[in-house]
Order: C-alpha cells, then sequence, then structure tokens
C-alpha cells in the first residue's frame, strides 16, 4: 500500500474515530486557538502538532497521543496548513 493511502486509511481507523471523539470530549469541543484569543468557536477538526508521515505513521504517541493533538475551528485548521494571509489578533480582529 501506497504511504499516502495508509495515512488516509489511518484517518478513516476504528483508533483514530474513537481517539479524535474522546479528545474533542475533553478539550470541550472548543477551538483551543480561539480560546486563547479570547473567542468561542466549535472546534470542527483535530490536528496532529507533529504531522503524521510514513516514517512515524505506526508510532502511536504521535498518531494518537492527545500531547501531540490540538481542536481547531476550520479556519484555523486551514490557517495551519495553508498559511493565510491574514491574521487573527488578540482581541479578535483580523489583520491583512
Amino acid at each position: 500500500m501506497h504511504s499516502d493511502e495508509r495515512i488516509e486509511a489511518f484517518y478513516t481507523s476504528k483508533a483514530w474515530r474513537k481517539c479524535r471523539g474522546v479528545f474533542l470530549r475533553e478539550c470541550g469541543g472548543l477551538c483551543q486557538i480561539c480560546m486563547s484569543n479570547g473567542l468561542i468557536e466549535p472546534a470542527t477538526q483535530v490536528h496532529h502538532r507533529i504531522p503524521i508521515t510514513p516514517e512515524n505513521l505506526d508510532d502511536p504517541r504521535i498518531t494518537l497521543s492527545h500531547d501531540n493533538l490540538m481542536a481547531l475551528c476550520d479556519s484555523c485548521h486551514d490557517d495551519k496548513h495553508h498559511n493565510k494571509r491574514w491574521r487573527c489578533e488578540p482581541n479578535g480582529h483580523i489583520r491583512l
């Protein structure tokens, strides 16, 4: 199986779905970045701080450890992956 297919398979695995659900419940279901900026936004994504790669895919300290996860809203998750040109200031205002 190609490494990208293995990573895709991980994200549909029972272990990941269970880990993701427990993590979101434990962190209150809110975006951790927005909360640090004084905003309340529901978390819709669970982000790996250390990205999953073919080399670490079999390491549960990377793939399933809550220490490596962040609860994020769609916007903050997109920002983590795409480096948008705008930033959310601590007061909640958007800066280009």
